[in-house]
């Protein structure tokens, strides 16, 4: 994917001259709360591991390290590290990319046991999240700032697909930094899309960024950052793209296959809940770094009116429990008028064989997609993970998550955690959905394929939920085999017990995934960077979930 279609940034726009930008003072009243004294959900989820030292400086030492140069995530704990600890930090810090001698993100791999290189030597801003999420929790924030600040320069340029040309907010996929030892410079080529499989834009790539520049200002303080008019107008300019009005009759937003990170043809094309989860997301955490200034005042309104709209939504036609897919199996279909109960006309004959068994009593899940006359009733981890951490999930839809991961683990964890979907597309319905890839068959890569980059979401999930045994059997299973795999991007098989037949090794975001699971578990305070407290504002429309008996 290297080549044709890339758009060239000068160096001449480095971040030298970014950082002498007029930086904006705090407000007198900051909306976002950084202070590093424990929010009430902090201080209860780090209470749920006993025998756990809190470590409140995020700086001890220079550059945020130890006077040893070991992680501050191990040195903060009085137990020994795990050996695999030491070999993710050595791995994580090669993977580190330079732009005028500043750190500015990680590559997406360093695998030399091959020479097929395609595009896992470029930054991708969805692989870098866990990277930063790492470097932050181990006091080292200057490589995220720098990583937000270039992608935002690069969000600035034209952007054209043949002669078509993109929204003005779109964030790269990714970039790659090329450096000249004749003339030692560098530039750096961006893909916004033009490069990709499909062609298809980045849809997360600007909810990351936005989700990120508030893990930043939450981990260090630094209000600067994000007060910046160069942040505020690119949070602006992201959220513009998706709260303008149209056509639209639901408050998800309308997708294309491919545009997240199930970036190949899936069927997801529609209102995939990854991206519905990373939206709901992304407008909390913009809400809460906005000035209410100028034009931002009117875009905190549409993020308020369209936060309402989403969670009644989302909350109300994707979740899916005992109860819920008995009512959807009685379904009766052609109601018209505002008193229909089958909103969507989804066919109860639709329902596919596999869910009745995997529902059990007690459990559920946001199903995959909802549209018209459409249900996807798979499983999908990431979006069900960022609905807990977002509490686009109520507390009870969260907790019945976490029970259906324990009773259904064989399923949707196995050997090597995590199923990106469950279950798999095959024979038939695999030819016609993903067009015959060869990349996608059975129980690989996307399709059903075990990825263990999503070990820090589901550990995240966990602690939020108070359920870390469950992160800690995963992370057990992740230390029986990760190393000694070295470091695959995704394992295949319904238990995931091969390395995948196309799976990089040394994939940084397993790495990295692997660490902020690791130092999570460690200091759960640093939840506090990735997770969203519940808006009581937004009333829950469904009051105790289905899976909850009445005792």
């Amino acid at each position: 994917m290297e080549g044709g279609g890339l758009r060239a940034v000068g160096s001449h726009c480095s971040l030298s001259e970014m950082d002498d930008l007029d930086l904006t003072r705090a407000l007198d009243k900051p909306r976002l709360k950084i202070e590093r004294k424990r929010s009430f959900d902090e201080r209860s989820m780090s209470e749920l591991s006993t025998g756990y030292s809190r470590h409140d400086g995020m700086h001890d030492s220079p550059r945020g390290r130890s006077v040893l140069d070991t992680p501050l995530s191990s040195a903060r704990n009085s137990f020994e590290p795990h050996p695999m600890m030491a070999e993710a930090w050595e791995a994580l810090r090669r993977s580190m990319v330079f732009f005028r001698g500043q750190p500015v993100g990680t590559l997406a791999a360093v695998d030399n046991t091959t020479d097929e290189v395609l595009n896992y030597d470029q930054v991708f801003v969805r692989d870098f999240v866990p990277s930063a999420l790492a470097f932050l929790m181990n006091g080292e924030p200057d490589i995220v700032k720098h990583f937000l600040l270039k992608t935002l320069q690069l969000q600035g340029w034209e952007k054209r697909v043949d002669r078509f040309k993109l929204g003005e907010g779109v964030m790269p996929a990714s970039f790659k930094v090329l450096h000249d030892p004749i003339r030692e410079t560098d530039n750096i080529v961006a893909d916004f899309g033009e490069s990709a499989i499909g062609r298809v834009a980045p849809v997360d790539s600007g909810f990351w960024w936005i989700i990120l520049l508030r893990a930043y200002t939450k981990s260090t303080g630094d209000l600067t950052l994000s007060e910046t008019p160069e942040c505020q107008k690119g949070m602006k300019l992201i959220l513009s793209l998706c709260l303008a009005e149209g056509f639209d009759t639901f408050p998800t937003l309308l997708c294309a296959d491919g545009c997240s990170m199930i970036d190949r043809r899936m069927g997801v094309y529609g209102y995939p809940i990854e991206i519905q989860a990373l939206f709901f997301m992304a407008l909390r955490s913009a809400l809460s770094m906005l000035k209410p200034d100028g034009d931002g005042r009117e875009c905190i309104e549409k993020i308020v009116k369209r936060l309402h709209a989403l969670s009644f939504h989302m909350r109300s036609y994707f979740w899916l429990d005992h109860q819920n897919l008995n009512d959807i199996y009685r379904f009766k279909t052609e109601e018209y008028s505002h008193t229909a109960v089958n909103k969507f006309n989804v066919m109860p004959d639709s329902i596919p064989e596999w869910v009745f068994d995997f529902m059990p009593l007690r459990g559920g899940y946001f199903v995959g997609n909802v549209g018209p006359a459409h249900m996807d009733f798979r499983w999908f981890a990431l979006g069900n993970c960022v609905s807990i951490l977002s509490s686009l999930a109520t507390p009870d839809q969260s907790m019945a998550i976490m029970d259906l991961l324990e009773h259904r683990w064989a399923e949707l964890v196995g050997e090597m955690p995590l199923k990106i979907c469950y279950p798999c597309l095959e024979g038939h319905e695999w030819r016609i959905v993903t067009g015959c890839d060869p990349k996608n068959t059975r129980w690989s890569y996307h399709n059903g394929g075990s990825w263990p980059v999503l070990l820090w979401q589901l550990t995240a999930a966990c602690i939020k939920t108070g359920r870390p045994q469950i992160a800690r059997r995963a992370v057990d299973l992740i230390e029986s085999r990760l190393h000694r795999d070295c470091w695959p991007e995704y394992y295949d098989g319904k238990l995931g017990r091969y390395v995948g037949k196309q799976a990089r090794k040394y994939q940084t975001w397993s790495i990295a995934g692997y660490l902020v699971a690791k130092m999570l578990l460690e200091d759960p305070s640093h939840i506090g960077m990735i997770s969203l407290e519940e808006d009581k504002l937004m009333k829950p429309v469904i009051k105790r979930s289905a899976s909850w008996p009445q005792l």
